[in-house]
């Protein structure tokens, strides 16, 4: 595969991938590290509040019932928490809408394709054009798909995916026959380009 240092875009800024994949590696983590928050933080502050049940030094179990004090305060924000998740998801449904406007902002569900579908959708053109030679509006519709992935063989994402494949295989294909000679070799430096960076 394409490491980090090779990923970078002769369009794009490094720096910005940089900071991209830093984000990205945060937001990986936020969820756990956030309950963590939650739970210290509001054990923290509710805590003096019913620190006086816990003051006359008893035990149970050797242990001080402090710690099981913090640790109820604790277990109770971690169900709040949960109750809250549930109720999000089982009674509003709120995510159906999340998940439609995660779609909407993402560019591989409105209008590009990704690498390993373009593959799939111009091997199926390819025999489509072949089946229905004949038929004005089947060649017409395949006309547009080879639009449209020849648009897409332009882009990064595309020209990392075939720097994979190269490295993955060993050898130069996949072959793309609705390319030009020029294009095909538009996209090779492409590659080449991005594996020297």
């Amino acid at each position: 595969m394409v490491s980090e240092q090779q990923s970078g875009s002769s369009t794009g800024s490094p720096f910005k991938k940089w900071f991209m994949r830093q984000y990205w590696r945060v937001q990986q983590s936020q969820t756990i590290i956030s309950m963590a928050f939650w739970v210290t933080t509001l054990t923290l502050l509710i805590w003096p509040y019913v620190r006086w049940r816990f003051e006359n030094e008893s035990s149970f179990a050797g242990i001080s019932t402090t710690y099981f004090g913090l640790l109820g305060i604790g277990v109770t924000v971690i169900i709040l928490v949960l109750v809250v998740g549930v109720v999000y998801d089982v009674t509003f449904g709120l995510w159906r809408e999340h998940m439609t406007i995660i779609g909407e902002r993402n560019p591989f569900q409105t209008y590009q394709i990704s690498p390993n579908f373009a593959i799939i959708l111009l091997q199926t053109n390819l025999i489509l054009k072949k089946i229905a030679e004949d038929d004005e509006d089947i060649q017409r519709h395949c006309e547009f798909v080879d639009r449209w992935f020849r648009w897409n063989v332009d882009t990064e994402i595309f020209a990392r995916a075939m720097a994979g494949w190269e490295n993955i295989m060993e050898d130069d294909d996949p072959y793309l026959p609705n390319l030009t000679d020029e294009e095909r070799a538009k996209l090779a430096q492409t590659v080449r380009d991005l594996s020297q960076h």
